[in-house]
């Protein structure tokens, strides 16, 4: 019986090290996807002229600002 008992917790142990590995690499896969695609973006507003570069950013700012707004109006 206590071998029994054994054998199941060094394969739960097993199979919870498994799962925390893909758990681990899917989060470093998606970390890695943010990171390029950051990288993307800025380089694309690097490429802009400095006049559309600022009404990209002003543009972006005020989206950032509204979204802020809307979600404290929401909670009070």
């Amino acid at each position: 019986m206590t071998k029994a008992r054994v054998v199941v917790g060094v394969g739960l142990l097993v199979a919870t090290a498994v799962l925390v590995a893909v758990a681990a690499s899917q989060v470093r896969d998606k970390h890695a996807l943010a990171v390029m695609t950051a990288d993307d973006i800025e380089a694309q507003l690097r490429a802009l002229d400095p006049a559309t570069r600022a009404a990209v950013l002003a543009r972006l700012a005020a989206d950032a600002g509204r979204v802020v707004h809307e979600k404290r109006a929401s909670k009070g």
